[in-house]
């Protein structure tokens, strides 16, 4: 049973926790494989996605996940909105709290907003995705993609190179992981990794190849150039030269080891197109399980809510 109304973030939620919403998905996603995908887990229930930033796996996940549960499913647009005439957050919330919304799943610019709107509304609030905070259900599909695969996280090595430093996949991931018993390897230009990265828990790697080396998961982090001011880097064929992943920096990782991506990619810089199409990339899988996890953390909150609100 999840602790608390909301899914904020994995700095807030147990390993217990976490494991909880994993398990949940094994069942979600062997659903999802029958001809008849939907359920009434939540029927009479309402989701609203919230989105202030462009967005199609995790919107779409969202809404998909909340149609196959059985749910209503509202996406309001902020850009045509009262946003646009000067409504805030919290009245915004305050205004699906009385249209007696269950679940909103917010995707805002600005760090913290998902925590200021769980403390004003009665609805559960899932974050997809915070300025550069965190995205909580991002890391936990990718963690499901891993145990899915390999039938375990605890021991394994993760790499994760790319824009770190604006990246909330890369911090979510870091503190799921962490908490499930993975050793995180971290590398990226020293403008794009942030300091305090070793104090959380991370090893900062050196280079790509100490980054690699006897890993079990690569992953691969976008270049967040909306998020940027310039300056970080010469070019992108630069990085994509000294930073991106390709097949021959794979030979570095053990045998078998795999490749992920939080999409979308951008072709020939944070990975070359032989890495995202080969055998070993788990990307599109990534996709179909950040469904399943969506539809179980749903159905997690559902319960939480049936017995403490």
């Amino acid at each position: 049973m999840l602790k608390s109304k909301d899914l904020l973030g994995l700095q807030y939620l147990s390993a217990e926790e976490i494991s909880e919403i994993l398990e949940g998905a094994v069942a979600a996603k062997e659903r999802l494989k029958d001809k008849n995908k939907c359920s009434y887990d939540l029927k009479g229930k309402t989701l609203v996605t919230l989105f202030y930033e462009n967005s199609t796996r995790t919107r779409t996940s969202f809404e998909l996940a909340g149609k196959y549960s059985g749910a209503n499913e509202v996406n309001i647009s902020v850009a045509t909105s009262s946003v646009q005439k000067g409504e805030t957050l919290v009245d915004t919330g305050r205004t699906l709290d009385s249209l007696k919304v269950d679940f909103i799943a917010i995707r805002h610019p600005m760090a913290g907003a998902p925590k200021l709107l769980a403390e004003n509304v009665k609805a559960s609030v899932i974050n997809g995705g915070d300025g550069m905070h965190e995205h909580p259900t991002q890391a936990l599909l990718d963690m499901f993609t891993l145990k899915e695969h390999y039938g375990k996280i605890a021991g394994l090595k993760v790499a994760i190179l790319g824009d770190i430093k604006h990246s909330r996949v890369a911090l979510s991931n870091l503190f799921g992981l962490k908490k499930l018993g993975a050793e995180v390897y971290m590398y990226a230009p020293g403008t794009m990794i942030p300091k305090e990265m070793d104090k959380l828990g991370a090893h900062i790697a050196k280079s790509r190849e100490e980054a690699i080396d006897g890993a079990d998961a690569v992953m691969g982090l976008r270049i967040q150039l909306e998020r940027m001011n310039g300056g970080l880097f010469p070019s992108l064929g630069e990085y994509a030269k000294f930073y991106g992943v390709n097949d021959g920096l794979l030979k570095y990782a053990k045998p078998g080891a795999v490749v992920l991506h939080p999409g979308p990619v951008n072709r020939g810089v944070e990975l070359t197109p032989e890495v995202i199409d080969g055998n070993s990339s788990l990307i599109n899988e990534q996709v179909t399980n950040g469904l399943a996890v969506r539809i179980s953390v749903l159905k997690l909150l559902a319960a939480y809510r049936e017995n403490n609100l």
